[in-house]
């Protein structure tokens, strides 16, 4: 699926992702520095009923939100690591187990850990820069 959104109407986008994979947990984002995988993963986390402040994890590496059902969501940003085992370091797979939302910013740097086993999003500037694209 493939929407056109401006930031106003993420909220929108956030839902039509959780929408179209109800069932999944594990999604690793994709685009450019400055995208909008950060903006986008805070409208996720407002659609699941996050009750915390949400921000980049790129200095932790991962954030641990709670929902208002008293549920996890782990947020990574893997934009530091050199490695896949550095991300194997933190329990990494663990949290992939848990069976709660995972969601995964620069996930082409743990890929292999990954096995394709996540619903990929990716996110494009469009021309003029005003508008994001977002495949998934």
């Amino acid at each position: 699926m493939e929407l056109i959104a401006t930031e106003q109407n993420l909220g929108q986008v956030a839902e039509a992702i959780l929408q179209a994979h109800p069932d999944e947990r594990v999604f690793g984002f994709f685009g450019e520095m400055g995208a909008g995988k950060t903006t986008l993963i805070k409208a996720l986390c407002h659609a699941l009923g996050v009750l915390d402040n949400t921000s980049s994890p790129t200095f932790a590496i991962v954030n641990e939100y709670w929902t208002d059902h008293d549920e996890p969501v782990y947020h990574f940003d893997f934009y530091r690591i050199d490695e896949p085992r550095e991300a194997t370091n933190i329990g990494f797979e663990e949290y992939l187990a848990s069976g709660c939302y995972c969601f995964i910013e620069w996930t082409e740097k743990v890929e292999s850990i990954l096995q394709g086993d996540y619903v990929p999003v990716t996110i494009q500037r469009t021309e003029d820069g005003t508008m994001r694209r977002f495949i998934f």
